[in-house]
């Protein structure tokens, strides 16, 4: 009897024991998450006074309807990516757009970030909001939805359903996350803060499981 006594009472124990955390041991959302009122330091000229040792470049083509849209607007891009001393072209004959490094380039992230607003542009961005993810404190998602629900038909009920009526749905999401939110085709493309964006994504992959955005709407706005 008693050996059965103390056997119960090792194994409520071994059952109550729990896995201690140790201090490298950190959760993975608290990594992701920026602190609220950070602010990163501007990388100035001062910080990589020799520039770049090598050129880089990236290019993207783009549908053929945004031609005349990008041919009107691309002064205004070069403008922009000039500040940051990187050269863009346009290939009107190859449907193209390409970004690459000059010898005055200083801030190694730039040309990623001229990458994502060529991107942008090609997914019929207007060109006012793609120019913001020059800024420091903007970053961008595309998100791929096409692949997301087999039936063509449902597919395009359940983007509907994610712009909602007169674009209503779409407009709370925006306001709920400071984003921009563009959905166009295969892919929905935002951009706004760290912060906001991971909400989005939330949203769109939940509405392409069929989970109405609202739902997720109205717990954002609770909060």
């Amino acid at each position: 009897m008693a050996s059965s006594a103390t056997g119960d009472g090792m194994s409520e124990a071994q059952t109550s024991k729990k896995p201690k955390k140790t201090k490298n041991q950190v959760d993975e959302s608290e990594l992701l998450t920026v602190p609220d009122g950070w602010k990163e330091p501007q990388f100035t000229k001062d910080d990589n006074p020799r520039g770049l040792l090598e050129e880089s470049s990236f290019a993207t083509l783009f549908p053929k309807y945004r031609e005349a849209y990008l041919k009107e607007c691309w002064p205004l891009v070069e403008k922009a990516l000039g500040e940051a001393h990187i050269k863009a072209s346009l290939d009107l004959i190859e449907g193209s757009m390409s970004v690459c490094t000059t010898k005055k380039t200083f801030d190694p992230y730039a040309i990623l970030r001229a990458r994502d607003l060529i991107k942008l542009l090609a997914r019929s961005v207007p060109f006012e909001q793609a120019v913001r993810i020059l800024q420091d404190d903007v970053a961008c998602d595309i998100i791929k939805i096409g692949t997301l629900v087999r039936n063509r038909e449902r597919f395009v009920k359940r983007r509907q359903r994610l712009i909602g009526p007169k674009g209503s749905t779409l407009k709370a999401l925006e306001l709920l996350t400071s984003c921009y939110v563009m959905v166009q085709g295969n892919t929905v493309s935002a951009l706004g803060p760290f912060n906001g964006l991971k909400e989005v994504r939330k949203v769109v992959m939940d509405t392409m499981k069929n989970i109405h955005p609202i739902y997720n709407i109205k717990v954002r706005s609770e909060t």
